[in-house]
């Protein structure tokens, strides 16, 4: 089915803003994939490196040209839930590679951090430039050119786009992205939300706070809220970079074994050993971009994707913009409820019809290109499935299930939630800034009151505590752009305005930082561009200045005589505060080099 009149518009204007870029890029591998980027380039020196470990069978298959090698880049660890369950996956993943007569080697391992364990800390304002940090340690790992194709191991936040950001600099390689599915469901995170707003107002204490949270984080696999990491899982699977039907499935089961098992043997198909070459660089393009943010804008995903898609677009040669995920919000509708924007999680979602219903939905209602390559095969019909366990223990799909399991988690596209996205762009005399609306009620999408200003996020908590927060106001968290500190997510403020916002008051929060997937009920102006390291106009507000963020309208603006803002100048802060400490200095030349948020935030050229 053709897409829509309105999405075909979108797109065609990304393609003919990328042109120039989509062009040179697609020359770069082509010229990769026609130099022989296979072990066939090596010398036999690099090639007895490459294969020394192997056994002798292995080396003899490696030092010919016709068996396929799979390149494995895994984020395993074992501290972090989303990321432990990986440790199995290499051996599932070889086994499948000498079942079809190739052969896989752990190509590299990249950092995996937890932003849900740094919230707060010093080390979250790692997690924005640990996405350049895993892209550049896949292309090490990549760089010793063994490999005819790759497949990802990668879940969490900024895991999954420095791993596609790698795989597209790789483009002349086929890509397989392989997840390790969401843990079981715990305590439902309503109530794990109530626990945080009855300790923020000393209610209860630590002990039933950690008791809280471990309820809800509680085992192997993803956490259950659509954030970013499940906000990435839906993207891997509506740009086709999964196997159909792989995103949503519970960690060691035989259902996720059997997925394992059938990516790796679609990577070594899709080889240009074989029949159906499908290097990533290539499948990847506009109209594969454009599916993935009208799947973020119909699901409520993460605001972190208005950075990462623009990075990860960026590195195929495409050239997208807040503009084009703006628009394309105002176009699609809401069709999923699930936590911060509901009281389900991505367990329930799955069970309801999953990424097989949205995305049959989505197709039938015009609102995808149906017309693209992925790793499956041409087109993204055969995405919209159930999978489920064959009796001989391979996968088989069913079509998804004509009705929502579900009417509260999820929606048809003739009655949607809302008729459009969850997220929005705002513009005015601050700058441009995102705004994520799906779980803020509609009658609060509109503040306007007096600004007060911070310059921490634990600047904002204090003030709580000590009482003279019991207003209306906008809170200003400013010098929390990639440059001032790398951006790190503020999200232990939202249960403090959630607590005010209960109590009646008029409050939003405006900041040049994050706040992610997880933002929720309070609006919240954020990506504040330019930041105010950079002498941006957030940099020379005062307290007192009335202010106001209307996300129907899509404004944000301080209402000062004209040119006054202008006279003033922009408030400083010590750079040196977030320049050691937990690494932080070793990052110093990214937050140098870090770009705009609207522009990806990234430290390195695309």
């Amino acid at each position: 089915m053709t897409a829509r009149r309105d999405i075909t518009a979108i797109t065609d204007r990304i393609r003919e803003r990328s042109k120039p870029g989509r062009a040179a890029y697609l020359e770069r591998i082509a010229q990769a994939a026609g130099r022989g980027a296979q072990r066939s380039v090596l010398s036999c020196g690099n090639l007895a490196h490459g294969f020394a470990a192997c056994a002798p069978s292995e080396k003899a298959a490696l030092a010919g040209e016709h068996v396929p090698n799979l390149g494995i880049i895994t984020s395993y660890n074992d501290m972090l839930s989303a990321h432990q369950p990986f440790e199995a996956f290499p051996a599932l993943i070889k086994q499948a590679a000498r079942e079809t007569g190739g052969m896989a080697q752990v190509a590299g391992g990249v950092p995996a951090m937890c932003d849900g364990v740094t919230q707060g800390q010093p080390g979250m304002e790692l997690s924005l430039f640990s996405r350049d940090v895993i892209a550049m340690a896949a292309a090490i790992g990549l760089s010793h050119n063994m490999f005819d194709a790759a497949v990802y191991l990668g879940v969490c936040d900024k895991i999954v786009p420095g791993l596609l950001i790698a795989a597209l600099t790789f483009g002349h390689l086929p890509a397989v992205f392989i997840p390790a599915g969401p843990m079981t469901s715990g305590l439902p995170n309503d109530e794990k939300a109530k626990v945080r707003q009855l300790y923020a107002e000393g209610k209860v204490g630590r002990r039933e706070l950690l008791e809280a949270e471990s309820k809800s984080y509680h085992g192997p696999g993803t956490c259950t809220f659509y954030g970013t990491a499940n906000s990435n899982q839906m993207l891997m699977e509506i740009m086709g970079l999964h196997t159909p039907g792989a995103s949503f499935v519970n960690p060691n089961t035989p259902l996720r074994d059997a997925l394992t098992r059938e990516a790796a043997k679609r990577a070594l198909a899709i080889t240009r050993l074989g029949n159906a070459y499908t290097p990533v660089g290539r499948m990847i393009d506009e109209r594969s971009i454009v599916n993935g943010i009208v799947g973020l804008h119909a699901t409520g995903g993460s605001t972190n994707h208005t950075i990462h898609l623009i990075a990860m677009a960026a590195a195929a040669g495409v050239a997208v913009t807040w503009q084009d995920i703006s628009d394309l919000s105002d176009t699609v509708p809401l069709l999923a409820r699930v936590y911060p924007n509901g009281l389900a999680d991505v367990n329930h979602f799955h069970a309801a019809g999953g990424m097989g219903f949205l995305i049959r939905e989505l197709l039938d209602a015009g609102y995808l290109h149906e017309d693209v390559e992925t790793v499956w095969g041409q087109g993204l019909r055969p995405y919209a499935i159930e999978p489920a366990l064959a009796p001989d223990g391979t996968v088989e799909r069913r079509p998804a299930p004509a009705e929502s399991g579900d009417e509260k988690v999820l929606a048809t596209a003739a009655q949607p939630f809302q008729a459009s996205g969850g997220l929005k762009v705002l513009g005015g005399n601050l700058g441009h800034a995102v705004i994520k609306v799906s779980a803020v009620k509609p009658e609060r999408r509109v503040v306007e009151a007096p600004a007060i200003i911070f310059h921490s996020q634990q600047a904002l908590n204090d003030a709580f505590k000590a009482g003279s927060l019991d207003r209306d106001f906008i809170a200003v968290v400013r010098f929390q752009g990639p440059k001032a500190n790398g951006m790190p997510e503020l999200h232990k403020l939202t249960t403090v305005l959630g607590i005010l916002q209960d109590r009646g008051r008029k409050v939003a929060l405006v900041t040049d930082g994050r706040m992610s997937g997880a933002s929720g009920k309070v609006p919240a102006a954020i990506h504040v561009t330019p930041e105010a390291i950079e002498g941006g106009p957030i940099a020379r507000l005062r307290d007192g200045d009335l202010l106001r963020l209307d996300a129907e309208a899509g404004t944000l603006e301080v209402l000062l005589a004209a040119g006054e803002l202008e006279k003033r100048p922009a408030a400083i802060v010590d750079a040196d505060e977030s320049a050691h400490g937990f690494g932080r200095e070793l990052f110093a030349g990214f937050r140098q080099l870090a770009g705009r948020a609207d522009q990806g935030a990234t430290a390195f050229a695309a």
